[in-house]
């Protein structure tokens, strides 16, 4: 009585499949793909279709936010001002997202695409100190810089761009000494990189409410993503820095 049966003892532990992890990354693969072209297909439609999809994606990124503040107030009091604070902050990023101009609205999300991307693959070739690993474990400061990096590439192309086709309106056509005279690729590029600081800092913001509720994700709406809240965390602020801007330079009056 007591013994261990030598064949149980002698089992070895099941192997991890390897067929599930090929799973989840199609999964991931395809969810991508689908609000890639989702996205793309409201941008090329433009008018009002991709002011409604902003809109709808605001409203179920607010409704994730209430999701997780209901997580972590601990009285209705408080519940209230969290959902007050949620509605002005993603609430003014939908309305600045659905103002400005779509080449600034393909340039803000190019910013964001960008700071994620050079953040990834700096983070995971560097490596080195973490900013906040009790909010975030993985963020680095290696790959905060990798994102400021790639996001300022990005805004200085975008204004050299730009640059290039306004010289296309002059007599002479287009021109890369007038684009290049003309534009601040200097200015462009700090800016690319301060946009990549504040997308960094929603990315923070969205880890820290999901520690104190608790959660992995916002929501589980998109299969091997999580909830849109995971997705658009970087762009909000992002989007009410670049919108604030346009909008306080008269762009809204010359709209």
């Amino acid at each position: 009585m007591g013994d261990v049966d030598p064949l149980m003892s002698a089992a070895p532990a099941a192997p991890v499949s390897a067929p599930a992890a090929s799973s989840d990354l199609r999964v991931r693969v395809i969810s991508a793909i689908v609000m890639l072209a989702l996205a793309g297909f409201a941008v090329w439609q433009g008018g009002m279709v991709l002011k409604g999809f902003i809109a709808i994606v605001g409203l179920g990124v607010f409704a994730e936010y209430a999701a997780l503040a209901v997580k972590i107030a601990p009285d209705p009091a408080r519940v209230v001002t969290a959902m007050v604070t949620g509605a002005f902050y993603i609430g003014w990023a939908s309305l600045a997202l659905i103002v400005m101009p779509v080449a600034m609205l393909v340039g803000v999300l190019g910013v964001v695409i960008c700071t994620d991307t050079g953040a990834y693959f700096a983070g995971r070739a560097v490596g080195g100190p973490k900013i906040a690993p009790s909010i975030s474990p993985s963020k680095t400061w290696s790959g905060l810089a990798g994102g400021m990096a790639a996001a300022a590439l990005w805004t200085t192309f975008a204004a050299f761009a730009g640059g290039y086709l306004i010289s296309g309106m002059s007599p002479t056509g287009p021109s890369v000494t007038e684009a290049l005279r003309t534009t601040h690729l200097g200015m462009a590029a700090l800016i690319g990189a301060g946009l990549a600081i504040a997308a960094q800092a929603g990315d923070f913001y969205e880890s820290w409410l999901k520690r104190r509720a608790g959660v992995k994700d916002s929501s589980r709406l998109i299969p091997g993503h999580g909830g849109l809240f995971d997705r658009v965390d970087g762009l909000l602020p992002v989007a009410i820095i670049a919108g604030t801007a346009w909008a306080a330079g008269g762009g809204a009056g010359g709209a």
